[in-house]
């Protein structure tokens, strides 16, 4: 499967993780790639990720065993309108774009539905263009194929071979069925995140109170708000039923919170942020979830210098390995100063220990005991 030519038509940051990624795992592979910005054509070029920039969508893109459709939905579609003549009949034609019903719709006009099969990783970044893409972006995560109904057995097994070659977990769906769960779980997330930023903007005061002591809660429920306001413009325009369809009864469920919240309803209150939290908690728990468990320490320390180091070779000196560190600039979700990462709980364990034994305070990541008038309110 090593020796096969790919091209790129857009080499942003999921075209280019792609591409980055099949060269990792597949250094044999020839991949070629078209983009408007020259300078991801030669930065990709400078990496050896690809062996040829291509100046347009031409005959090139003819040799190709997979061709990646990459750009912006809207792009892509007139793209697909030049790129036909020039496919071979073997190819298999996917994109990666967030919404389906347009592509397909699209595809079936051309008269290419034996050789296409939507696509669409569920990864990504608040950061965009091919600077931002890295090949382990898709480790772990699913990424949708949604087939047509002429797809030929033998290039689904292939696309989806392919994909878990690059480290991703294939999942099929028919497309309509894609657009709806991906408006849900991505579209409208996304639209909720940029609509809390701007309100915070027209409602803070003119010395920007709100934007400087802005904390954890909010920037977690808000970081997506800085991803490509173009993406997100050419998906709303391609997947609006199923956004406004998921807005109406989202909205539907604000007014009825700001009714039982006006009402000082405890019971109602208490239940709405409980069912939030068992349902979110069993994508953690869930052995194919999302989510995945977190075994995380935070450390309470000085704010000095050598300080970090000093813990870091405390923990190396007892062989003890650390997936990620970094430091709480606030207090409002997590005790503690400073939060590390581990990559099993025995490790984190262990951790716990050999700093709790030097005098550090500890607060490992677990669930708060419920207080008794919360018992009260669930019984």
């Amino acid at each position: 499967m090593s020796d096969f030519t790919c091209g790129f038509i857009g080499l942003g940051l999921i075209g280019g993780s792609i591409a980055k990624a099949i060269h990792q795992k597949l250094p044999d592979a020839h991949l070629i790639a078209y983009d408007t910005n020259n300078s991801s054509l030669e930065l990709a070029l400078q990496e050896g990720v690809i062996e040829e920039a291509c100046s347009g969508i031409g005959a090139s893109f003819g040799r190709c065993d997979y061709v990646f459709l990459c750009a912006p939905v809207t792009h892509n579609d007139e793209n697909l309108i030049t790129l036909k003549k020039y496919l071979s009949p073997d190819v298999i034609l996917t994109d990666a774009g967030s919404v389906k019903t347009g592509i397909h719709e699209h595809i079936a006009a051309a008269g290419l539905d034996e050789v296409f099969i939507g696509g669409h990783p569920m990864a990504g970044s608040e950061r965009f263009g091919y600077a931002n893409a890295r090949a382990s972006l898709f480790e772990n995560a699913y990424y949708i194929l949604t087939p047509t109904e002429k797809t030929k057995v033998e290039k689904l097994a292939a696309c989806q071979t392919l994909v878990q070659t690059i480290g991703a977990i294939p999942l099929i769906l028919p497309y309509s069925q894609h657009d709806y769960v991906t408006a849900a779980i991505s579209h409208l997330p996304h639209v909720i995140a940029a609509s809390l930023v701007n309100l915070v903007k027209r409602e803070d005061s003119k010395e920007g109170i709100m934007k400087m002591i802005a904390a954890g809660g909010f920037k977690d429920i808000t970081r997506i708000a800085s991803s490509s306001p173009t993406m997100w413009q050419q998906i709303c325009l391609t997947n609006t039923e199923n956004i406004s369809a998921l807005l109406g009864r989202y909205i539907e469920d604000l007014t009825a919170f700001r009714q039982i919240l006006e009402q000082h309803d405890e019971t109602a209150l208490y239940h709405f942020f409980d069912n939030a939290r068992a349902y979110r908690d069993s994508f953690v728990n869930s052995s194919n979830g999302p989510i995945k468990t977190e075994h995380v320490i935070t450390v309470d320390i000085a704010d000095k210098p050598g300080t970090i180091a000093a813990i870091a070779s405390l923990l190396a000196s007892n062989d003890i390995s650390i997936k990620n560190i970094g430091i709480n600039h606030n207090r409002e979700l997590a005790e503690g100063a400073l939060r590390i990462e581990f990559y099993d709980e025995n490790t984190a364990a262990c951790a716990s220990a050999v700093l709790q034994e030097k005098g550090y305070g500890i607060h490992n990541k677990q669930e708060r005991p419920e207080t008794g008038r919360e018992r009260q309110i669930k019984s």
